[in-house]
């Protein structure tokens, strides 16, 4: 919480999440982060859901933003990534759950950056290449061996 306030110092943050509406707004008012976010979208709200490119264009015309000024962070490669992908987002960022990243495929989508925390966010956003404490993906081990 404390990473997405002092983000929200700086920059707009949105909310996209697929599921149906009551049980997502349930979600977040049960977490208490509504108001940690400039714009929610529930999928179930909307008659698109991830990895539909509208969603994302939705996301950054609610936020006032240019689709390429916008980065996503997600976790699923399947329609975070790939949504971000195809609505021509700056920039995807794939946080792999410890499951799920050591079954990546070479037909899964491919993101622009790999984070093994959330809170390496801050290296990203301010381009603190020097500390590499984020990586392209095509630096990774992308064969799953490093247990991603």
């Amino acid at each position: 919480m404390n990473l997405l306030k002092n983000l929200r110092k700086k920059y707009q943050i949105g909310l996209i999440t697929n599921g149906t509406s009551s049980a997502q707004w349930e979600k977040i008012d049960k977490l208490n982060i509504k108001n940690l976010f400039d714009t929610i979208l529930v999928s179930g709200d909307l008659y698109y859901e991830k990895p539909d490119k509208r969603i994302f264009w939705r996301a950054c015309e609610e936020l006032n933003v240019h689709p390429k000024h916008c980065l996503m962070v997600g976790d699923k490669l399947e329609t975070d990534i790939l949504g971000g992908l195809e609505a021509k987002l700056g920039a995807t960022i794939w946080l792999p759950l410890q499951t799920s990243g050591s079954n990546k495929t070479t037909s899964d989508p491919v993101p622009d950056y790999v984070i093994d925390d959330v809170m390496d966010l801050h290296w990203l956003i301010n381009d603190d290449k020097r500390n590499n404490r984020f990586y392209p993906e095509e630096d990774c081990c992308s064969n799953g061996s490093d247990g991603r």
